[in-house]
Protein backbone atom coordinates (compact mmCIF):
# COMPACT_ATOMS: atom_id res chain seq x y z
CA UNK A 1 0.00 0.00 0.00
CA UNK A 2 1.39 3.36 -1.09
CA UNK A 3 1.24 5.89 1.75
CA UNK A 4 2.51 8.96 -0.14
CA UNK A 5 1.18 9.62 -3.64
CA UNK A 6 3.91 9.67 -6.32
CA UNK A 7 3.26 13.34 -7.10
CA UNK A 8 3.53 14.54 -3.47
CA UNK A 9 7.33 14.92 -3.28
CA UNK A 10 7.41 16.99 -6.49
CA UNK A 11 4.71 19.30 -5.14
CA UNK A 12 6.25 19.48 -1.66
CA UNK A 13 9.75 20.30 -2.89
CA UNK A 14 8.39 22.84 -5.38
CA UNK A 15 6.28 24.62 -2.76
CA UNK A 16 8.81 24.50 0.11
CA UNK A 17 10.74 27.68 -0.84
CA UNK A 18 7.46 29.62 -0.91
CA UNK A 19 7.01 29.00 2.85
CA UNK A 20 9.73 31.48 3.80
CA UNK A 21 8.61 33.92 1.13
CA UNK A 22 5.06 33.78 2.44
CA UNK A 23 6.16 34.36 6.04
CA UNK A 24 8.45 37.22 4.99
CA UNK A 25 5.73 38.88 2.95
CA UNK A 26 3.92 40.02 6.11
CA UNK A 27 7.03 41.97 7.14
CA UNK A 28 7.49 43.37 3.63
CA UNK A 29 3.86 44.47 3.28
CA UNK A 30 4.09 46.35 6.57
CA UNK A 31 7.48 47.95 5.91
CA UNK A 32 7.12 49.03 2.27
CA UNK A 33 4.81 51.99 3.00
CA UNK A 34 6.21 52.72 6.47
CA UNK A 35 9.94 52.57 5.71
CA UNK A 36 11.04 51.32 2.27
CA UNK A 37 9.17 54.04 0.37
CA UNK A 38 11.11 56.69 2.34
CA UNK A 39 14.49 55.37 1.12
CA UNK A 40 16.44 56.79 -1.78
CA UNK A 41 16.65 54.16 -4.53
CA UNK A 42 18.54 54.11 -7.84
CA UNK A 43 16.72 54.83 -11.10
CA UNK A 44 17.09 51.18 -12.14
CA UNK A 45 15.25 49.86 -9.06
CA UNK A 46 12.36 47.67 -10.27
CA UNK A 47 8.86 48.81 -9.29
CA UNK A 48 7.49 47.16 -6.14
CA UNK A 49 4.90 45.09 -8.03
CA UNK A 50 7.69 43.18 -9.85
CA UNK A 51 9.14 41.53 -6.75
CA UNK A 52 6.30 39.12 -5.83
CA UNK A 53 5.91 37.49 -9.27
CA UNK A 54 9.68 37.30 -9.75
CA UNK A 55 10.22 35.65 -6.36
CA UNK A 56 7.24 33.34 -6.93
CA UNK A 57 8.77 32.18 -10.20
CA UNK A 58 12.26 31.80 -8.75
CA UNK A 59 11.04 29.89 -5.69
CA UNK A 60 9.06 27.50 -7.91
CA UNK A 61 12.03 26.96 -10.21
CA UNK A 62 14.59 26.28 -7.49
CA UNK A 63 12.12 24.16 -5.54
CA UNK A 64 11.48 21.95 -8.55
CA UNK A 65 15.23 21.76 -9.14
CA UNK A 66 15.71 20.48 -5.59
CA UNK A 67 13.09 17.80 -6.27
CA UNK A 68 14.98 16.69 -9.40
CA UNK A 69 18.20 16.35 -7.38
CA UNK A 70 16.43 14.52 -4.55
CA UNK A 71 14.81 12.12 -7.02
CA UNK A 72 18.03 11.55 -9.00
CA UNK A 73 19.94 10.69 -5.82
CA UNK A 74 17.23 8.34 -4.52
CA UNK A 75 15.91 10.53 -1.71
CA UNK A 76 17.56 11.68 1.48
CA UNK A 77 20.75 9.68 1.89
CA UNK A 78 24.52 10.01 2.14
CA UNK A 79 24.83 11.12 -1.51
CA UNK A 80 22.26 13.90 -1.08
CA UNK A 81 23.74 15.47 2.09
CA UNK A 82 25.98 18.00 0.32
CA UNK A 83 23.77 19.07 -2.61
CA UNK A 84 20.58 19.28 -0.55
CA UNK A 85 22.42 20.58 2.52
CA UNK A 86 23.83 23.47 0.47
CA UNK A 87 20.33 24.12 -0.82
CA UNK A 88 18.87 24.08 2.70
CA UNK A 89 21.52 26.54 3.86
CA UNK A 90 20.75 28.73 0.88
CA UNK A 91 17.04 28.72 1.67
CA UNK A 92 17.72 29.63 5.29
CA UNK A 93 19.87 32.59 4.21
CA UNK A 94 17.31 33.60 1.59
CA UNK A 95 14.51 33.58 4.13
CA UNK A 96 16.64 35.48 6.68
CA UNK A 97 17.15 38.48 4.39
CA UNK A 98 13.61 39.90 4.71
CA UNK A 99 13.54 40.09 8.54
CA UNK A 100 17.07 41.55 8.49
CA UNK A 101 16.57 44.15 5.75
CA UNK A 102 12.88 45.01 6.06
CA UNK A 103 12.18 43.96 9.65
CA UNK A 104 15.30 45.25 11.43
CA UNK A 105 16.17 47.92 8.81
CA UNK A 106 19.74 46.57 8.79
CA UNK A 107 20.68 47.36 5.20
CA UNK A 108 24.39 46.52 5.62
CA UNK A 109 23.65 43.18 7.27
CA UNK A 110 21.07 42.59 4.53
CA UNK A 111 23.85 42.98 1.98
CA UNK A 112 26.08 40.54 3.88
CA UNK A 113 23.19 38.07 3.98
CA UNK A 114 22.59 38.48 0.22
CA UNK A 115 26.26 37.92 -0.58
CA UNK A 116 26.25 34.75 1.54
CA UNK A 117 23.01 33.70 -0.17
CA UNK A 118 24.62 34.23 -3.58
CA UNK A 119 27.64 32.18 -2.51
CA UNK A 120 25.53 29.26 -1.30
CA UNK A 121 23.31 29.48 -4.40
CA UNK A 122 26.42 29.30 -6.59
CA UNK A 123 27.77 26.32 -4.62
CA UNK A 124 24.35 24.64 -4.80
CA UNK A 125 24.17 25.15 -8.57
CA UNK A 126 27.69 23.79 -9.05
CA UNK A 127 26.94 20.72 -6.90
CA UNK A 128 23.70 20.06 -8.79
CA UNK A 129 25.28 20.31 -12.24
CA UNK A 130 26.91 16.87 -12.12
CA UNK A 131 23.73 15.33 -10.69
CA UNK A 132 21.02 16.87 -12.88
CA UNK A 133 21.85 19.59 -15.40
CA UNK A 134 18.21 20.72 -15.64
CA UNK A 135 18.16 21.34 -11.87
CA UNK A 136 21.34 23.43 -12.17
CA UNK A 137 19.93 25.41 -15.11
CA UNK A 138 16.77 26.11 -13.06
CA UNK A 139 19.03 27.97 -10.60
CA UNK A 140 20.51 30.35 -13.22
CA UNK A 141 17.66 32.92 -13.15
CA UNK A 142 17.89 32.92 -9.34
CA UNK A 143 21.63 33.64 -9.52
CA UNK A 144 20.99 36.49 -11.95
CA UNK A 145 18.30 37.97 -9.70
CA UNK A 146 20.55 37.64 -6.64
CA UNK A 147 23.18 39.67 -8.51
CA UNK A 148 20.64 42.42 -9.20
CA UNK A 149 19.32 42.25 -5.62
CA UNK A 150 22.85 42.51 -4.20
CA UNK A 151 23.65 45.55 -6.35
CA UNK A 152 20.34 47.14 -5.37
CA UNK A 153 20.84 46.38 -1.67
CA UNK A 154 24.34 47.89 -1.87
CA UNK A 155 23.10 51.10 -3.49
CA UNK A 156 20.22 51.48 -1.03
CA UNK A 157 22.61 50.93 1.90
CA UNK A 158 25.19 53.32 0.47
CA UNK A 159 22.64 56.04 -0.35
CA UNK A 160 20.72 55.80 2.95
CA UNK A 161 23.42 55.15 5.57
CA UNK A 162 22.25 58.03 7.77
CA UNK A 163 18.62 56.91 7.76
CA UNK A 164 17.18 54.92 10.67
Amino acid sequence: MEVVPAWAPAVGFTLLPHAGGFLGSSITKREIPAWYETLQKPSWCPPNWVFAPVWGTLYTSMGYGSYLVWKELGGFNEKSVVPLGLYAGNLALNWAWTPIFFGAHKMGWGLVTLLLTTGTATATTASWYSINKTAAYLMVPYLAWLSLASALNYRIWKDNRNKK
